[in-house]
């Protein structure tokens, strides 16, 4: 099992920045991928940014240029630093780690952190 738990969230003006962080604890030597989802009002839960165990990354279009992940190995930590946020950033952030078990993979989520960007 692993257990994850975000802090950073909150209410800030357009254009301003939020860093967002993600703890994981338990099964942390199994952790390979990790990354951060959003969900909208309405709206499909999407993959915002991703970052392999060999520190590859991945970012989805929009965010590409304003949001950096970026992972600490020995503090288990996972982290989004966003700058230039827009009102359409506004959403719940989902911190996600992909887990390698010999039984197969495994995904959890954390509870979820809201980001509020006022125009």
């Amino acid at each position: 099992q692993v257990q994850l738990v975000e802090s950073g969230g909150g209410l800030v003006q357009a254009g301003g920045s939020l860093r967002l962080s993600c703890g994981a604890s338990g099964d942390t030597g199994c952790i390979s991928a990790m990354g951060w989802y959003r969900q909208a009002p309405g709206k499909e839960r999407e993959l915002v940014a991703g970052i392999g165990g060999g520190g590859g990354t991945y970012y989805e279009n929009s965010v590409k240029g304003r949001f950096t992940i970026s992972r600490d190995n020995a503090k288990n930590t996972v982290y989004l630093q966003m700058n230039s946020l827009k009102p359409e950033d506004t959403a719940v952030y989902f911190c996600n780690a992909e887990v390698n078990y010999t039984s197969g993979i495994k995904n959890y989520w954390g509870q979820g952190t809201q980001v509020t960007v006022s125009s």
